[in-house]
């Protein structure tokens, strides 16, 4: 784990780690607040996209630019520790993209994105957007922590994972919006209760919406493109 977020405090006996920490997160809020405003000048509505590696993030963005990517003005940042695997897959689909490479952290926070809205910014006709994804380091813990400026965040959570995610890491299904279930087309094929992952999320967060996709099966999509929709129609 990294040096910043606090995820190597074991037990609060450093006072001095402990003021760092809350210092650290103090400009982080304040940086996201900014970047908030600066989405907002820009026309969008931004999503944070958190969730273990594998879950099925990028291949979920590359089914919806699919759909709506020739029909609404989409950006995309991808956050990885390394390579720019993910921005070229999403390069191939013709919308604005900019990969931040966090060189070992294990999250994106607010000062890096800052940077990354500038970059996509520059790729736009007029900066103008209607959605900006953003899409996190894969990790359930560390990403919960810091708030990018987002309006939405979004949890997944695959079916090969297991449905006990919920029960394990409550901090980040608690400052959620959407709980996404991906890859429900192999259900059939491992030990995964949606009743009990659903079950738990709302316990934990009475108001989460709940969606369940397939993305290359097409399986869900149309919800999930229509909550896109709403979404911008509630933002106009």
């Amino acid at each position: 784990m990294c040096d910043t977020c606090g995820c190597h405090i074991s037990d609060g006996t450093n006072e001095n780690i402990v003021e760092v920490h809350q210092s650290l997160l103090a400009a982080n809020r304040e940086q996201a607040e900014k970047n908030r405003h600066h989405i907002e000048s820009m026309g969008a509505v931004a999503i944070n996209m958190i969730s273990s590696p594998g879950s099925g993030k990028t291949t979920l963005l590359e089914h919806t630019l699919d759909r709506i990517g020739d029909k609404l003005k989409i950006g995309v940042i991808e956050g990885d520790i390394e390579t720019e695997r993910d921005a070229d897959r999403i390069r191939k689909k013709g919308v604005p993209v900019v990969q931040l490479t966090t060189g070992g952290a294990c999250h994106l926070d607010a000062p890096l994105v800052h940077k990354g809205l500038h970059a996509i910014e520059d790729q736009a006709d007029a900066g103008k957007f209607d959605l900006i994804f953003i899409e996190n380091v894969g990790n359930l813990v560390c990403p919960a922590t810091f708030d990018l400026g987002e309006h939405v965040r979004i949890i997944l959570v695959s079916v090969p994972e297991g449905s006990d995610k919920p029960a394990k890491y409550p901090t980040t299904f608690n400052g959620a919006d959407i709980f996404m279930i991906t890859k429900v087309d192999l259900l059939s094929y491992f030990d995964f209760s949606v009743e009990e992952a659903e079950k738990e999320a709302l316990r934990l967060n009475p108001g989460l919406k709940i969606l369940q996709v397939g993305a290359p099966s097409g399986l869900g999509m149309d919800d999930w493109i229509f909550y896109l929709k709403e979404l911008i129609i509630k933002d106009r």
